[in-house]
């Protein structure tokens, strides 16, 4: 039988490659593909709600797939993926956000007018991308610099070295952030402040979330509003914002099992349809 097609998109700053060993994973299930980096083609600048984001998406979905497929993101690319499908339906099988809550009432208000007024560095990970390292004399050095922060040693065994061969390109004093701190913080400064009022109502697709329980981004963004759209397709794991690369086979297994559940259970995994044979 023919696997189910899943597009992927990744988080801010995150290339697709950074999710190698999540990939590998669910790759016994279903077929995987994704746009290697978002937010870096200058026909699809990221500019405040996405608009252009959201197109690039649309614009890969048309490219890649005759038919539709199953959207799965990660922060930035859960957000985009809800867009996606809210504004063409027609591409989407269903959707799967991994920690990317929905931020409306008073807190996309809030948002709003921080960016008007702007404020918006101060009240996003902007003021922290802004400013970051970005050029190290070799790839030891770069993998030095990111185990010692915390974020990063809660990683799995081997992701961080996913990150390093993903993440960096050579530089004339060594090597580089591949994606730029420039178009991280773009799309920092611009997240959408409008998704509350996609959201109202029936959603077009079947549409889950998976989160973090220490996530600091969902802590912040609050759970009601995401809670209501996905109904029972809710789940925390353990772990933050980033728990695909700390927990890639709990993320996994959760994520096929979310799948299985709004595809209305047509679809078992490898194992389980190795357990029904043996039956």
């Amino acid at each position: 039988m023919t696997k189910p097609q899943i597009h992927f998109a990744h988080a801010n700053s995150y290339p697709a490659g950074v999710y190698r060993q999540y990939f590998a994973l669910l790759e016994q299930d279903y077929d995987i593909a994704s746009l290697d980096m978002h937010a870096h083609n200058p026909r699809f600048p990221a500019e405040d709600g996405w608009a252009a984001l959201v197109q690039e998406y649309i614009a890969e979905l048309e490219r890649r797939y005759s038919e539709p497929v199953i959207l799965l993101g990660h922060s930035l690319g859960g957000m985009l993926s809800l867009m996606v499908a809210k504004q063409r339906p027609d591409l989407a099988r269903c959707v799967l956000m991994l920690d990317a809550p929905v931020v409306a009432g008073w807190r996309a208000l809030f948002w709003r007018l921080m960016k008007l007024t702007g404020g918006a560095d101060k009240y996003s990970p902007a003021k922290f991308s802004a400013r970051r390292r970005k050029v190290w004399p070799n790839v030891a050095a770069a993998h030095a610099h990111f185990a010692a922060k915390d974020l990063f040693a809660a990683w799995a065994p081997g992701v961080l070295d996913d990150y390093m061969a993903a993440g960096l390109v050579p530089h004339p004093e060594g090597v580089q952030l591949r994606f730029t701190r420039e178009a991280e913080t773009a799309v920092y400064r611009s997240l959408p402040h409008h998704l509350g009022r996609l959201v109202r109502g029936r959603f077009p697709v079947p549409i889950g979330f998976i989160g973090g329980t220490d996530s600091w981004e969902t802590s912040q963004s609050g759970l009601g509003h995401t809670r209501a759209l996905v109904g029972r397709h809710f789940r925390l794991l353990p772990g933050g914002h980033l728990f695909p690369m700390e927990s890639p086979a709990l993320a996994a297994e959760a994520t096929g099992e979310m799948l299985t559940d709004l595809l209305g259970g047509k679809y078992h995994s490898a194992k389980a349809a190795k357990t029904l044979q043996r039956a």
